[in-house]
């Protein structure tokens, strides 16, 4: 099925580097949707690439006709709200999830709002990501291809190539690689020594 009438969906946990791919697409030359209503931050210095629409498509899933051959950011619970009379292609970010979990709790500290304990936040996401891989397995609607952060970050050319190639070489790879920044990558795990 040809991209044009297919939607793209960018998704993963909040701070899995959703937003990171948004730009790359949208520098590679993808045409996003998004409101701009959520505005860049400390957290996000280059923007957060939402649309509020997206958030309500259980109620509301009108937005999707307009959405063909563009590209949506929606975090991964919404997911399941997508209805199967559209096609999808959804490139889902993977990253290590105490980073996710350290990122998300400097942004809550910023915003004066409290965590959940680390280890249940941390149990709580493995399972979500578990049902939700299974789920995605079953929905023959969605083509799904999974994109380690980590690995976009510490050696970029392969994944872009795999980005580029699962949207049909229509993303420019240069582009998008010039788009990665890895100075914003600043919550990470510690490198493990080998002694």
């Amino acid at each position: 099925m040809s991209l044009d009438s297919q939607i793209v969906i960018v998704s993963g946990l909040p701070r899995s580097g959703t937003s990171l791919m948004m730009q790359m697409l949208h520098q590679g030359g993808l045409t996003t949707m998004t409101d701009e209503i959520r505005m860049a931050d400390t957290d996000n210095p280059r923007g957060y690439f939402e649309f509020e629409q997206a958030k309500k498509t259980k109620q509301d899933p009108s937005w999707l006709a307009e959405a063909r051959g563009k590209v949506v950011k929606m975090v991964s619970a919404l997911l399941y709200d997508l209805p199967a009379t559209e096609s999808y292609r959804v490139i889902f970010m993977r990253r290590d999830l105490d980073e996710v979990l350290e990122s998300q709790e400097k942004m809550l500290a910023r915003l004066s709002r409290p965590a959940a304990p680390r280890h249940q936040m941390k149990q709580s996401f493995a399972i979500h990501l578990d049902r939700l891989s299974q789920w995605l397995l079953t929905q023959s609607h969605m083509n799904v291809l999974e994109v380690n952060f980590n690995q976009l970050i510490s050696n970029p050319e392969p994944e872009v190539h795999r980005i580029a190639e699962f949207l049909d070489h229509r993303p420019s790879v240069e582009m998008m690689i010039n788009a990665i920044d890895p100075s914003l990558y600043r919550n990470r795990k510690p490198a493990v020594s080998d002694q």
